[in-house]
């Protein structure tokens, strides 16, 4: 055989390897056309700072959330009884952690106080606040973007538990990952400010 024809057998042969890589291993798969994010409208301005006893600070702890929210995926409500997920459209994190973030944020804009966000802190605060996430996400039968958090706090040896609802609805979305993600951003700050109104009232 001479020469050209060895360089065929040679390339035929890798021709033939990558191909049946290409069935066994994944390449990868197209990202998503939007990564959706959470960003505080109430922000303090650089150079703030708020200081003062660990014990004195608001700690905002990771809410909970049932299963359908606990992933990165943004969930669609079709019917009272069944959800499905938004087509082309991730969280670049899970929503709760979004949102305790956004919530901590929006609450050292608008009290002034030193507030910091889970881990260890949680035993030593003066106001915890925890809660569950119920719906943040999109309702097919009213075109809408929905927030939903029942909140929980408690203050250090100082009364009772205290619980309230909070909600806020956009209406008049298109189920498009695009305008699902500014209105889910923007309910998630008005639910936020109302949280920290509460907070300072």
């Amino acid at each position: 055989m001479n020469r050209f024809g060895r360089q065929l057998l040679t390339a035929a042969a890798a021709l033939g390897l990558t191909a049946g890589l290409a069935g066994c291993v994944s390449l990868g798969t197209k990202p998503p056309d939007q990564l959706l994010k959470l960003t505080a409208e109430d922000s303090a301005p650089a150079g703030a700072t708020a200081s003062g006893q660990l014990t004195d600070a608001i700690v905002v702890m990771d809410p909970e959330s049932d299963r359908g929210l606990d992933v990165l995926r943004v969930p669609v409500r079709v019917n009272d009884s069944s959800i499905a997920y938004l087509k082309d459209a991730l969280w670049v994190e899970k929503p709760t952690r979004q949102f305790r973030s956004l919530l901590a944020e929006t609450l050292r804009a608008r009290t002034g106080q030193l507030v910091v966000e889970g881990g260890d802190f949680e035993v030593t605060g003066k106001t915890l606040i925890g809660g569950r996430l119920l719906q943040m996400g999109y309702d097919a039968q009213r075109s809408a973007v929905v927030v939903r958090f029942d909140a929980v706090r408690s203050e250090r040896g100082n009364g009772p538990l205290q619980t309230r609802r909070f909600e806020a609805v956009v209406n008049g979305i298109e189920a498009k990952a695009g305008p699902v993600g500014v209105a889910l951003n923007q309910a998630s700050n008005d639910v936020a400010r109302q949280v920290a109104d509460w907070i300072k009232g």
